[in-house]
């Protein structure tokens, strides 16, 4: 679909009259913020002079079209409306105030008493055990309740006109067959990248076989960073409101539970990653103790996450003996997919893109042994409650 509007300062004013979301007065009388940190759309806040913020969002221009991947969200909170059991999840999303097909434009409103969670993390260093609980639940029951739901399924899949999803790691498969063609049309920062990830013959075959081992089954929805999180500014309150918000569902589909999990692992991972200081001067040994977020104080809030998402969705360990490991290993992909987007957009693969390289690739290739690094419990004491409920065995190293 090629646009026909594409939004900026000058015009922006015009077009919130024009559908009813502003009134002529005010749009004299508006400021307007860009969202860092967004690579993909086109991201404002508009703040009207008595208080009132919505948030604009238009899909970026691609050569000739637009990926559509807006209406992936509105999708999804058609498949929310059209099946009560689901509408629980409306809670934990924001409003959609209007939707502009043509122009690839959707408006939300804009969640006041939240922040994002990996800001909160970053500046706060607060791991509380409440808010891993609060995601877990979220999280798990998201899952749960679209779990081999073959109407929701087809709900999702029906509509011809959008276009069919990528398998989620066609990207890094991909890097597998890069010939020397390829070299001249990446920057020199991902030249670095290429030639250090074709070394690892290990990693690129876990990948293909993680590739085979994806399973879609549920309602998945595919970006969980912390930065599509938010968290309520007075979480530590009793309130009627959920603790957490999860944003940005352009990406939604039906999809693997393990790879949503993987997802935000890694997210988590990178704080740790992008805290330590990386230098040819300071072995890695001393890097680690001067991170200004040490993986220790990761640890908790990572397995209470996991713990908390097996005791609300305890039965997918026995559909899935492996769930762990894959989710593990999701949390590897998608590290390195974090690396490519650096690539792409900020052309940059220093010694932190090394470290973090290698952090994916044991978690990638050793699962288990990785799984008991980054939360501190084995796949052993994660599961042996539900070992006991549904009397089966963890599943053996990968």
């Amino acid at each position: 679909m090629k646009q026909k509007l594409f939004l900026n300062s000058q015009n922006i004013g015009n077009y919130l009259v024009e559908i009813g979301l502003c009134q002529g007065l005010e749009k004299e009388d508006f400021s307007l913020e860009l969202i860092p940190g967004e690579t993909r759309n086109f991201n404002l806040i508009v703040n009207f002079s008595q208080g009132r913020k919505i948030i604009v969002k238009q899909e970026r221009y691609q050569k000739v079209a637009v990926n559509n991947e807006f209406w992936y969200e509105i999708k999804v909170r058609d498949l929310i409306k059209e099946f009560t059991d689901l509408n629980f999840i409306q809670a934990f999303q924001s409003s959609v105030l209007y939707a502009d097909e043509e122009n690839s434009i959707i408006i939300f409103s804009y969640l006041e008493d939240y922040e994002d969670l990996e800001g909160f993390y970053r500046n706060s260093h607060d791991f509380s055990a409440e808010i891993s609980l609060a995601l877990g639940i979220a999280i798990a029951n998201i899952h749960r309740q679209t779990f081999n739901h073959k109407q929701y399924r087809d709900f999702l899949l029906s509509n011809t006109t959008l276009p069919q999803r990528e398998h989620p790691l066609n990207s890094l498969r991909s890097l597998e067959e890069i010939g020397p063609e390829v070299f001249g049309m990446f920057p020199v920062e991902g030249c670095k990248f290429l030639a250090l990830y074709q070394r690892y013959d290990s990693l690129s075959a876990a990948i293909a076989d993680l590739s085979n081992a994806y399973i879609p089954c549920c309602l998945s929805h595919n970006d969980l960073k912390l930065s599509n999180i938010l968290l309520h500014k007075n979480w530590e309150q009793q309130l009627d409101s959920p603790i957490i918000r999860l944003i940005d569902w352009e990406r939604s589909y039906w999809g693997d539970p393990a790879y949503d999990l993987g997802i935000l692992l890694a997210s988590y991972l990178k704080l740790w990653l992008n805290s330590l200081v990386v230098s040819r001067a300071i072995n890695i040994e001393q890097s680690l103790k001067l991170a200004t977020i040490p993986l220790e104080i990761l640890q908790s809030a990572i397995a209470t996450l996991l713990q908390t998402y097996l005791t609300t969705f305890p039965s997918i360990i026995e559909y899935r003996p492996d769930f762990l490991q894959r989710v593990v290993q999701f949390t590897g992909t998608a590290l390195i997919s974090e690396i490519l987007s650096s690539i792409k957009y900020q052309k940059t693969f220093g010694n932190t893109g090394i470290c973090m390289l290698q952090v994916a690739k044991s978690l990638v290739c050793r699962p288990e042994a990785s799984l008991s690094t980054i939360c501190g419990l084995s796949v052993a004491e994660l599961t042996q409650p539900l070992n006991n409920k549904f009397n089966v065995q963890p599943a053996l190293s990968i």
